[in-house]
């Protein structure tokens, strides 16, 4: 970039950090274990399916992000997303605990099939396999291919808005 492309993007930043505060996102955990057995995971609202044949989602993941490498090197991945019920793990996964500590809360279990760590009873998990990566200014854009699905009955998402945290009044059928 130019120096003057770069001075009007810097312009940018606060108003579209105001802006990006006002699109409502669904609150997941993506969760991935190191070769040695380590749990990792974040909280993420930067999630968005792509294609539903085939199955296809695409997550950004912060480069200096914990999980960042993990997840990179393993290739595979969980998200979990969250419901109302959930709201204390938003803390832990983001900032109040680190590593394996984050895992000490909530109702984890490992998938037999991929090895994952997921959240048991969250609103749905999906295990994902990395397709692509492409950096983008300080974040990785992942494509992954889903390789399965657990669901919950009830829609009842854990919504980001504004800066918190925030429930669907009824649920959804």
């Amino acid at each position: 970039m130019t120096d003057m492309t770069d001075t009007l993007a810097s312009a940018l930043v606060p108003d579209f950090r105001k802006a990006m505060r006002r699109l409502a996102a669904t609150v997941t955990l993506i969760t991935t274990v190191d070769p040695t057995g380590r749990r990792h995971g974040m909280v993420a609202t930067a999630v968005n399916s792509v294609t539903m044949d085939p199955p296809t989602l695409l997550i950004c993941v912060n480069r200096t992000a914990s999980l960042h490498a993990p997840l990179i090197e393993r290739g595979r991945f969980c998200i979990s997303v969250l419901m109302p019920a959930h709201h204390e793990l938003v803390g832990h996964f983001s900032g109040q605990k680190a590593g394996e500590d984050r895992f000490a809360f909530g109702d984890w279990r490992v998938d037999d099939t991929s090895g994952l760590p997921y959240l048991h009873g969250a609103q749905c998990n999906l295990f994902c396999r990395l397709a692509s990566v492409t950096a983008v200014g300080t974040h990785s854009v992942i494509i992954a291919a889903v390789e399965a699905v657990q669901v919950q009955d009830d829609v009842m998402p854990l919504i980001y808005a504004n800066g918190g945290l925030h429930a669907i009044g009824d649920t959804v059928s």
